[in-house]
């Protein structure tokens, strides 16, 4: 999985931390009643409609990524591509690309690497093993692991996060990629059901702030995360390499980006030319360098179907 860097918006407000109690980290903000009212709705199963369509309260989601175009995935470095493109993944402390439908990227459901000590103060939001040790992720062993178990959890979570998702808005993007969704599959402590009122939360979130939402990667909960809580497009990583991609696009249609990394299509015995003539593909699909280097870094990979 690709990863951003680390947010520094949330090392800034670390210094006004009050032991997890204000709604403000990552140069965001947000309020614990409108958080806790958040996850209430989606706990009931009323998540925002999909994009197109009236959300509770009547108004239109915002629109998914265009279709068609050039696409590229920046999350190692935010850097100016040496022709346009027209859909663009960036992290959330970079800058929208000017002219690009810009998605920004907030882990949602893990730590970044530079908030660590921040995240240790508030270990009780954090996954802990049968032995009480703090859970990390075995590819990416600097990110702790969220636990949406609960409603309290959730709540806090919430207050440090959803500054990220409004600061997206402020900062003009147009859309927010919420990543690791997939955790409550991959470490079986983490309760289901809270990690789907915590993304459910993070939907209407992204919709009141006028940004559309991408279901990131856990290609098995499609229907439910799109029909269900309302994700308005997707964005999978390595679906070609996996043979996924139907499981995104005909939930998605064509409101799917997709990234291959060269590293696991070689694994794999593929090439990208394979992926490119899959049927189920996504229009938007590009080949990536695993650590998503910037253009001119050494290493840097980038083809497109």
């Amino acid at each position: 999985m690709g990863r951003g860097t680390a947010t520094a918006a949330l090392v800034l407000l670390m210094a006004t931390d009050c032991g997890g109690q204000d709604a403000e980290a990552d140069g965001r903000s947000t309020s614990s009643e409108s958080t806790s009212s958040a996850s209430a709705t989606s706990a009931e199963g009323a998540a925002a409609a999909p994009s197109g369509r009236p959300s509770s309260d009547g108004a239109a989601t915002p629109e998914p990524p265009p279709t068609s175009g050039a696409f590229d995935y920046q999350l190692g470095g935010a850097y100016m591509p040496s022709a346009p493109i027209d859909v663009v993944v960036r992290d959330a402390t970079a800058e929208p690309l000017k002219g690009a439908y810009s998605v920004c990227y907030v882990n949602g459901f893990q730590t970044q690497p530079g908030d660590a000590a921040m995240w240790r103060d508030h270990a009780d939001l954090l996954l802990h093993d049968a032995h009480g040790d703090l859970v990390t992720d075995p590819d990416w062993d600097d990110e702790y692991i969220l636990d949406p178990s609960t409603a309290a959890q959730r709540e806090d979570i919430l207050e440090i996060l959803s500054p990220v998702i409004t600061g997206c808005a402020e900062a003009g993007y147009d859309a927010v990629e919420i990543d690791n969704l997939d955790t409550f599959d991959r470490f079986d402590r983490i309760d289901e059901h809270g990690a789907m009122v915590l993304a459910g939360s993070y939907v209407d979130l992204a919709h009141e702030s006028g940004l559309a939402i991408a279901q990131k990667n856990a290609a098995e909960i499609t229907a439910t995360a799109h029909e269900g809580l309302g994700f308005d497009f997707a964005v999978a990583e390595e679906c070609g390499t996996y043979d996924e991609c139907a499981a995104y696009t005909s939930v998605y249609g064509a409101h799917v980006l997709q990234i291959e990394y060269s590293d696991s299509l070689e694994d794999a015995g593929m090439t990208f030319a394979d992926v490119c003539a899959l049927p189920d593909r996504a229009p938007l699909t590009i080949l990536r360098d695993r650590d998503l280097v910037a253009q001119g870094v050494a290493g840097y990979r980038f083809e497109s179907c």
